[in-house]
Order: C-alpha cells, then sequence, then structure tokens
C-alpha cells in the first residue's frame, strides 16, 4: 500500500535535492500539462513507455499537491466517495448528472 503523504514528501525532497522549481506554481501546472500530452502521445503512438509517462503526471501531480500544503490522499478519498454517491441519466447518449 503506498502512503501518499510520504510520497508527497519524498518527491518535494527530491525537487528540492536537484535544483526543481518548487516556487512557479503556474510553471508547475504547466510542466504537469506537458507529461499528460507526452502520455496521450505515447498512447496514440502505441509507445511502450506509457507507464512511464503516467508516472511522470501522478509525480508532477503529487509535488504539486505537497507545495501547495494539499493532503492529495485526503482529497482523493473525499473526491472519489463524492462521485460513488453521485447519481447520472443516460439522455441520448449522454451521461447527465442529477444528483450530487
Amino acid at each position: 500500500m503506498i502512503d501518499l503523504v510520504q510520497l508527497q514528501k519524498r518527491v518535494y525532497q527530491n525537487k528540492l535535492e536537484k535544483g526543481f522549481n518548487v516556487t512557479d506554481i503556474y510553471q508547475e501546472f504547466c510542466l504537469t500539462h506537458g507529461e499528460l500530452s507526452e502520455a496521450c502521445d505515447a498512447y496514440r503512438k502505441k509507445k511502450d513507455d506509457l507507464g512511464e509517462e503516467l508516472a511522470d503526471v501522478a509525480i508532477y501531480l503529487i509535488g504539486l499537491a505537497e507545495i501547495l500544503g494539499i493532503n492529495l490522499e485526503e482529497e482523493i478519498m473525499n473526491k472519489i466517495e463524492k462521485n460513488e454517491s453521485r447519481v447520472y441519466e443516460n439522455r441520448d447518449g449522454v451521461l447527465i448528472k442529477v444528483k450530487d
């Protein structure tokens, strides 16, 4: 089992040790977006490194959460519970949320 709180700290510590950005939030969002684009490209081109690209996305997201002081594990669990309680209807092939 992964301890996401400890993983956040580990990712952040690695960023500090290697001299990566930990202050420019907009840059971190852009870099995260870039990694997601690379993962999409790997999927589209059926490259062997798709898993590694997805890991990059997760690492950037985890690092960003730590920089912002967000407990990502707690937020994910809360969001999963919220999503599980939502009710959707299929209207002409489109899922529409009808109850939060």
